[in-house]
């Protein structure tokens, strides 16, 4: 999708998948957008931490920091900052954020939720330790509950499209004309993405592209062309990092063919 709210599918777009850690990436600008792109550096962090996505040892060798919201401790740790006054604020807040850059309602699957939500310690255990280090916003196992719910949330490549679409369009949804995030902003969430996005062949992959993505095991692929486009991706065959096989092809087949890598402008 452009920014201009053009849109090119292909495949059955509309199938859905769970969306799973392509969610931290709309959390974590929702803190952004309410405390700010130093906030973000400074209590979470930007950095890439050279280990699994769910490693307990980063948080001790970065000094009690999870640093980078697309982690899991970090991810935790933004859920935890988004400003509420309980859990059910918290969570209405973040879903209506995903849904503002969606552009419409998204749905909820409660499968994957119960089954998430019952198999979350190790989770629950880095919660936890960041809130030894005083690095949480809130009660460390309403933070861990609410960020399984946020990655429960279904989304589809249309959905996807649209939502990469709203950041390639400096934070406003082409299809609501809604700001969802301040302008300035975005090139920060951008980086982020950039640096961290693919767990650990984010590397490999800005290499290829030089384009900001995010990936799910839910089999989402979600990539941004700053100006250009929103590419969204399911697929859900995964390789050994966790990123979707054929998300990755069909989006670098893109940005590769329109000769969009923003690297090379």
């Amino acid at each position: 999708m452009t920014p201009e709210g053009k849109v090119y599918e292909i495949g059955d777009t509309k199938a859905e998948v769970s969306i799973q850690s392509i969610s931290k990436v709309f959390t974590a600008a929702k803190v952004m957008q309410e405390k700010g792109a130093k906030f973000m550096q400074e209590k979470i962090g930007v950095n890439a931490t050279g280990l699994p996505f769910n490693s307990i040892m980063a948080i001790e060798m970065h000094g009690g920091s999870a640093s980078n919201p697309f982690v899991n401790a970090g991810a935790i740790q933004s859920t935890s900052w988004v400003s509420a006054k309980d859990s059910k604020e918290r969570w209405a807040k973040i879903k209506q954020n995903m849904d503002d850059f969606a552009g419409k309602k998204l749905n909820f699957n409660q499968e994957v939720y119960h089954s998430e939500v019952n198999d979350n310690k190790r989770n629950q255990a880095i919660a936890k330790l960041l809130d030894a280090y005083g690095r949480m916003g809130s009660d460390p196992l309403e933070a861990t509950t609410v960020y399984t719910k946020q990655c429960s949330v279904n989304i589809s490549s249309h959905d996807l499209g649209v939502m990469g679409a709203t950041l390639a369009n400096h934070g406003v949804n082409p299809i609501t004309g809604k700001k969802v995030l301040d302008k300035a902003l975005v090139p920060k969430l951008l980086a982020i993405m950039a640096t961290a996005g693919l767990y650990d062949n984010a590397g490999d992959w800005l290499y290829m592209t030089g384009a900001p993505a995010k990936s799910g095991v839910g089999g989402g692929i979600l990539a941004i062309v700053p100006g250009k486009l929103g590419i969204g991706v399911v697929s859900p065959s995964l390789d050994t990092y966790g990123n979707s096989v054929r998300g990755q092809k069909a989006a670098a087949y893109i940005i590769d063919k329109l000769g969009l890598n923003p690297l090379a402008q």
